[in-house]
């Protein structure tokens, strides 16, 4: 995957580069300005008569090439030029894409656990990336060249989850006219990834405590035990604490699914994550509408990170990939209409301790507050857990009965 990425660079960095054409032209004209001022001073000192109306033509391009430069140099200034792999990106697994702080911390968490095994729950709202996650632990792992099987348990009926998961014997229920394999078995070797598990029913949430106790199930209408061998990755947006005390979610499940939790953060509070994450996808969907975009306006990269981002990432890519449609030139068309004003970070205003209460507590509460430990908040938010209670009682944060 390395290697892939190098010679990927390598070819992107060979590629046309728009700001050093729009650099050239600069340089060019800053060059006509110094001829002409040299070419004056010559004149001078050569003892030249002088020509009024000369003088004036000279005077006037003067002003036009400097005019020129100055909006050439605005223009370098006041937007995003959208160069092909020209911003550097410290962690770029697979398709998760940003450099701020706390994807960091989640992608520096995908790298440590990737290659131990052991099983994984992916934390985090609807659209920041979750599968993205799962995908990267399983790609960065011993079993990359096994199977990626998932499951999403909340689009699957609760009568036919069962059967998607451990499979079915022939004449196990009405219709089931052969042996069917389920998602385990497929998964063999390698990692099934279970998206959505907070909506799991609660009779299968037994059934998959066991297969991650004992590594072993029976198909539907089945009575002979299988074995196996599969790497668990779940993830939820839910919050699994408030399932337990509301008897939704097996406690022993969590804690067995939980041994390792990464959460995702949502895209309002990593703004700075918005322009890369922008770029790469005008470059994605570029390609794919055989489009060449070539530079970003700065008021739609300033409007998409004053924006609340409901959808995070997944609606991002959508608002990219309807601006890319609409463009018609090599300036992104902007369109953001569809907007509203109401969603977005000036009219909803968060202070920087807002963010660091409603981060905390969502981590808190994902671990079932559990502030210590390999499952503790602590762990997640890479404190230790002295700076974290400290940090709940400076934000008056405390778990409400």
């Amino acid at each position: 995957m390395r290697t892939s990425e190098h010679k990927q660079g390598e070819k992107l960095r060979s590629a046309p580069d728009f700001r050093e054409r729009v650099m050239d032209a600069a340089n060019f004209l800053i060059a006509v300005i110094d001829s002409l001022i040299l070419e004056s001073g010559e004149r001078s000192l050569a003892g030249a008569a002088e020509d009024g109306a000369e003088r004036k033509e000279a005077e006037a391009e003067l002003c036009k090439a400097l005019a020129e430069v100055e909006r050439l140099k605005n223009r370098i200034q006041a937007e995003n030029l959208y160069l092909k792999e020209e911003i550097e990106i410290d962690h770029n697994i697979g398709e998760i894409v940003g450099e701020s702080a706390s994807l960091k911390k989640a992608l520096h968490l995908i790298e440590r656990v990737a290659a131990t095994g052991a099983t994984v729950l992916i934390l985090g709202e609807t659209g920041t990336g979750k599968e993205l996650c799962a995908r990267a632990v399983h790609n960065l792992s011993a079993r990359k060249d096994g199977p990626f099987i998932k499951v999403d348990c909340g689009a699957i009926p609760a009568g036919l989850i069962e059967s998607e998961l451990f499979g079915h014997e022939k004449g196990a229920f009405t219709g089931a006219i052969k042996r069917r394999v389920g998602r385990f078995e497929l998964a063999e070797e390698g990692t099934i990834f279970l998206d959505e598990i907070g909506d799991l029913p609660l009779d299968l949430q037994t059934r998959l405590l066991r297969v991650l106790q004992d590594g072993a199930f029976e198909r539907v209408g089945g009575t002979r035990t299988i074995k196996t061998n599969v790497r668990v990755v779940a993830a939820t947006n839910r919050d699994l604490g408030q399932q337990i005390r509301s008897g939704a979610f097996r406690e022993d499940l969590y804690y067995r699914l939980g041994a390792f939790p990464i959460l995702m953060p949502p895209l309002r509070e990593r703004p700075e994550d918005i322009p890369p994450l922008a770029f790469h996808f005008i470059k994605e969907y570029g390609a794919r509408l055989n489009k060449k975009i070539e530079s970003v306006p700065q008021q739609f990269i300033e409007t998409l990170q004053a924006y609340y981002f409901p959808g995070n990432v997944r609606e991002l890519e959508n608002i990219i990939e309807r601006a890319v449609i609409l463009s018609t030139g090599p300036t992104l068309q902007m369109d953001l209409s569809f907007i509203s004003p109401c969603r977005t970070a000036t009219a909803e205003p968060l202070t920087l301790e807002e963010i660091e209460r409603s981060h905390i507590t969502r981590a808190l509460t994902a671990c079932n507050w559990r502030i210590e430990g390999p499952q503790g908040a602590a762990n997640i938010l890479g404190l230790p857990p002295s700076t974290l209670r400290s940090r709940m009682r400076k934000l008056n944060i405390s778990r409400q009965r």
